[in-house]
């Protein structure tokens, strides 16, 4: 089932997203949420998505990049190279060191445009899949971005937030420039 994702201005992004007790993780409710969530993401498409983009605040995340379509050359400059689906739920992320890479990015709750954002190049994220099992996630480049980015959203956090203001632009315009 494809979900409506809820654009900025809705209070929910606003919010810090509650997280999930032990006992609601791998329950039927939330095993449902994720899977209609993959595909929300999928359809939209994004390679990202977190429980408040769909009006649920909770401390979960999904993600998945495959790179469909992209050149060896656009894939090099990201530093970005495919990302299996996978679940996050109630993540903690430390920034690696003091690089710092600016990007263009887009997100599904501010469709129709992109705007360039500051983000670490290396994160560490500790977290829980679906199971409930810990997780550990080093991460570089893209796949980095990709992780503060939902977890921005789990805080309230929204990339227009973070974003240099005179690079904001519509998806069009972007494209038509590069």
């Amino acid at each position: 089932m494809i979900l409506k994702i809820v654009q900025v201005g809705d209070p929910v992004l606003r919010k810090r997203a509650r997280a999930l007790a032990p006992d609601e993780i791998g329950s039927p409710r939330i095993t449902e949420l994720i899977e209609m969530m993959r595909d929300t993401m999928r359809d939209a498409p994004g390679v990202g998505l977190a429980a408040p983009q769909i009006g649920v605040s909770l401390q979960l995340a999904v993600i998945e990049d495959t790179t469909h379509g992209m050149s060896a050359e656009a894939l090099a400059v990201q530093q970005r190279s495919p990302v299996p689906f996978h679940v996050l739920i109630n993540p903690t992320l430390r920034v690696e060191g003091e690089d710092v890479i600016e990007a263009y990015e887009g997100c599904l709750s501010f469709a129709s445009f992109m705007m360039v954002v500051p983000r670490a190049v290396r994160v560490h994220v500790d977290a829980l899949d679906e199971t409930g099992t810990a997780r550990t996630i080093d991460a570089t480049g893209w796949y980095a971005r990709i992780l503060q980015h939902e977890i921005d959203h789990l805080h309230g956090i929204v990339c227009c937030d973070r974003m240099d203001s005179r690079t904001l632009t519509t998806v069009d315009n972007h494209a038509r420039r590069r």
